[in-house]
């Protein structure tokens, strides 16, 4: 195999070098000896074999990409990811999370620079990538099979490695604006400033910064088409809430209804019901994509301390911010007697409604006069890393200390109101839950209004690390690679609940969450041997033990194999066991309560949808319901096993292609069982259901985290690099990355029916039998082009129990075209359109997200999006 194909699938070189940045396919990288993402041994470039995925940062304004969560989202294993559309009606926090071959974004390790990053606190096990400054990146290399073995127990589903610039000279100010075709709503702005000084071959030290701005305005669900509504009788769909304004009530006597039903339940999002009750659409009200911001800083100074030894300091700072609302406030339970001028047919001028003779009204009403709520979530990074490497006594070294937290913070900024106050006020003939409200009414509720910040959570984590590598002897096929390695780290995770505001909004998610807390000290002790069994044969072993003080221990091995039996072929195969412990968070996480995203019928008071005698059928039949997580001290660790074989073809210089086969095993699950699951099989899950003393409300699901049992996957990677012959048209390139999955199973319990996964929503999501990234590249002179194509193949809908509506979710296929221009002075230019024929995306009937008629965590609801992007060079 040439040089050249070896590099190509080793995957560009990660830190920790020694002279110039190493790059793919120069002479330099041949005679360098590295670190790669994946091993702890420095060698040449050319010996490496990993099935590493690498996207060089010049590729990202080529396919339009503004964010870390976007990037990644071209990679093929890449199941999913959590973007800030999660944040709308669920409490993420505004987190961007990754999922490679979707066991999790838990499970899969993110680095920067080869080093951990503080996890978000929100879901306490996974890095937020929105802290990750896009700009400040030479390249993001995915390592693809498991790699426990080398940097710890989180790394089942594979390691992200964002590596940032080595060295950077002179400034740079660029400016980028992506504008949807459709509305101005949903665009996007960036203001990068890098610049640095100081040559570290010449002057033996190298200073840069980089300060990254990039906002996106909010765009409403009713500004598409396709997301306009959660009501589709043609679909079989009806997703409205029961709860309304004007509200719809439940008398002692047995009646429902709503005074304005016979009107034809007049209002924004308002829909008629069979029963006489007015109920709502609330897509009216919410959003597709929030309004965010992020701002961060990375400042990097490295020095020579002589010969070939450096040290460095880098500093990360983040600032993210996230303001989503959803629909007005529910309120349910709210007592309402004839005493009350705003009762049906009294002195205010409410209808009157028959069969009414004064009796008690329970009463669902939205606040609708309050706004719409409106959260402010804020996530604030830091990250200090001190840190040397170089070369004593023969003897490669790599040492750091590193400091790193990540506070998050959740706040009422309107529409959230005090529940205690607001049915004191229908009680007491104050508030009119049918209409509009009094001159004293709506001061009354102005009064109740909540805000201000109601939690705080906090994650900080301090380490050490040190590693050592060298060949230790030789042998007749060549010299034994061997390294050593220690990490120590002690986290502490808190969370902040301000129970005197949170307690008085229900819908909050927060009324009954106290206080929590927790730490842990982590050790680690690994190990790496590379030997060339023959001169073709080169085998890798490793072995690292971690060791938790409140989980206890775990010794994981991994074993590699390398083969190449010719120039233009080469076969790999791996093994390695993995072990990831519950995170603090997991743990110690607080209860929150949130509504369901699907409505459902009570499966005790309202079975089939058929309310039982004396149940109030505006709160037990097709409503949403309270599901209550949290942290739970039980849980067990997740172990791991991977299996991984594959081969690479160079039939000629400018062709070269990979197959890769991977099955993960995963025992003991840490994860919830899903609402839907839950409410399909209540004979199962009766357990979790938890109904007020008198046994007619259901006060929550109980949902706790737990051990679920078992998870299998398998697939096949494939790769494939083309570089056409040089003519007179230019220089044309042809990438391909794709991603095929065989099966995935998984239980909802240990000892559980598996249930497969692939090309079937689930529970909760669909995995895509079928997922890739393609890109043709043309170059000629100054001028420069790119069209990539992302796809996803169809999958059999969520709900998908009634034969006349079942339906099965179309191939999902974006085109994203752009052309750059190099010919000013110091200026670059570029120019494109992502999703350049305007693609809806397919419709879904799924209910696990806020968002209705598509799938936010896959599709892009923008449509066809303009963006240019101009660089200066001083």
């Amino acid at each position: 195999m040439s040089r050249a194909l070896r590099l190509v699938f080793a995957g560009t070189l990660a830190t920790g070098m020694h002279g110039a940045m190493a790059q793919t396919g120069t002479d330099d990288a041949a005679i360098q000896r590295v670190e790669v993402t994946g091993s702890s041994i420095k060698r040449l470039a050319s010996e490496t074999a990993l099935p590493i995925t690498s996207i060089k940062a010049s590729d990202f304004v080529k396919q339009g990409l503004t964010t870390a969560a976007e990037v990644l989202n071209t990679i093929s294993m890449n199941q999913s990811s959590t973007t800030s559309s999660q944040s709308v009606g669920s409490g993420t926090g505004g987190i961007a999370t990754a999922d490679l071959r979707g066991l999790g974004s838990n499970k899969t390790l993110v680095l920067l620079n080869g080093r951990r990053i503080a996890n978000h606190p929100f879901n306490g096990s996974s890095v937020d990538l929105n802290i990750i400054p896009l700009s400040a990146l030479e390249r993001v290399e995915v390592l693809r099979d498991g790699a426990s073995a080398i940097y710890g127990t989180d790394a089942i589903g594979g390691v992200i490695n964002f590596i940032t610039k080595r060295e950077v000279q002179g400034a740079t100010v660029s400016v980028e604006r992506y504008q949807p075709q459709a509305s101005g709503s949903g665009g996007e702005s960036r203001l990068n400033l890098s610049g640095g000084f100081g040559d570290l071959d010449k002057d033996g030290y190298n200073f840069f910064g980089v300060v990254d701005l990039h906002k996106q305005t909010a765009l409403s669900a009713v500004e598409r088409d396709f997301s306009s509504t959660s009501v589709r009788p043609d679909r079989g769909i009806n997703n409205s809430s029961g709860t309304s304004q004007p509200g719809n009530f439940f008398s002692d006597n047995g009646i429902t209804g709503n005074p304005y039903a016979a009107s034809g339940c007049v209002g924004k999002g308002l829909i008629a019901a069979a029963n006489g009750t007015c109920r709502t659409d609330t897509t009216a009200y919410i959003q597709s994509i929030p309004k965010t911001k992020q701002e961060s800083f990375l400042g990097k100074a490295t020095f020579k301390l002589g010969g070939e030894n450096l040290g460095t300091v880098e500093y990360l700072h983040s600032r993210s911010t996230n303001s989503s609302s959803i629909a007005p406030s529910p309120l349910t339970g709210i007592t309402m007697t004839s005493a009350s001028p705003y009762y049906p047919g009294g002195s205010a001028g409410v209808p009157a409604v028959a069969g009414l003779t004064g009796e008690d009204l329970t009463v669902n009403w939205r606040t609708v006069a309050a706004g719409n709520r409106v959260g402010y979530d804020t996530s604030i990074s830091d990250r200090l890393v001190l840190g040397s490497e170089g070369l004593v006594a023969g003897w490669d070294y790599n040492v750091g200390l590193t400091y790193a937290t990540s506070k998050a913070t959740s706040a009422f900024v309107e529409g959230y109101t005090n529940d205690t106050l607001m049915k004191a006020g229908v009680l007491n003939g104050i508030l009119n839950p049918f209409g509009e409200q009094s001159t004293d009414g709506a001061a009354y509720l102005d009064s109740a209004q909540l805000r201000g910040e109601y939690l705080s959570a906090r994650m900080t984590s301090i380490g050490v690390d040190a590693k050592v590598s060298r060949e230790i002897f030789t042998l007749p096929a060549g010299s034994v690679g061997f390294a050593v390695g220690t990490e120590f780290r002690h986290d502490k995770a808190t969370y902040d609940v301000n129970t005197e505001l949170a307690s008085q909004a229900s819908s909050s998610g927060y009324a009954d969450a106290q206080d929590q807390s927790g730490q842990r000290n982590i050790a680690a002790l690994y190990s790496e041997l590379s030997a060339p069994l023959a001169r073709n044969v080169e085998l890798s072993l490793a072995a690292r033990y971690d060791h938790y003080n409140d989980v206890g221990g775990s010794f994981n091995p991994k074993i590699g194999l390398r083969w190449q039996p010719s120039k233009q072929i080469m076969l790999r195969t791996s093994y390695n066991t993995g072990f990831r412990a519950p995170t603090l968070y997991d743990l110690h996480g607080p209860a929150t309560s949130t509504f369901t995203g699907n409505s459902y019928d009570d499966p005790v008071l309202c079975p089939g949808g058929t309310v039982v005698a004396g149940a109030n059928p505006n709160v037990a039949c097709n409503q949403q319901q309270y599901i209550r997580s949290g942290g739970n001290l039980n849980l067990k660790p997740e172990k791991s096993k991977t299996f991984a074989l594959g081969a690479v073809f160079e039939p000629s210089n400018t062709l070269s292609m990979s197959l890769d086969y991977f099955n993960i095993k995963i025992r003991n699950k840490i994860g919830t069982v899903s609402e839907t699951t839950i409410f399909n099989d209540y004979d199962k899950y009766a357990s979790y259901f938890v109904y007020s003393a008198d046994g007619k409300t259901l006060q929550y699901v109980n949902a706790v985290l737990d051990n679920l049992g078992e998870v299998h996957t398998s697939g096949i990677d494939a790769t494939l690099r083309w570089k056409l012959p040089r003519s007179a048209a230019g220089d044309f390139a042809f990438v391909f990355d794709g991603t095929w999955v065989n099966s995935y199973k998984y239980q909802n319990e240990a000892g559980g029916a598996f249930v497969e996964n692939v090309g079937v929503y689930g529970d909760d999501n669909p995995v895509f039998r079928w997922k890739h990234n393609a890109t043709i590249n043309w170059k000629k002179g100054v001028w420069s082009a790119s069209l990539s194509n992302k796809f996803l193949s169809g999958y059999v809908d969520q709900n998908d129990v009634d034969d006349e509506y079942k339906h099965k979710v179309r191939a999902y296929s974006t085109f994203s075209l752009s052309g750059s221009y190099a010919g000013f002075k110091n200026t670059d230019l570029t120019v494109g359109v992502k999703n350049l024929f305007d693609t809806n995306p397919p419709y879904t009937n799924q209910g696990t997200t806020f968002q209705s008629g598509y799938d936010p965590r896959y599709t892009d609801p923008l449509g066809r999006t303009f963006y240019v992007k101009a660089t200066y060079k001083f």
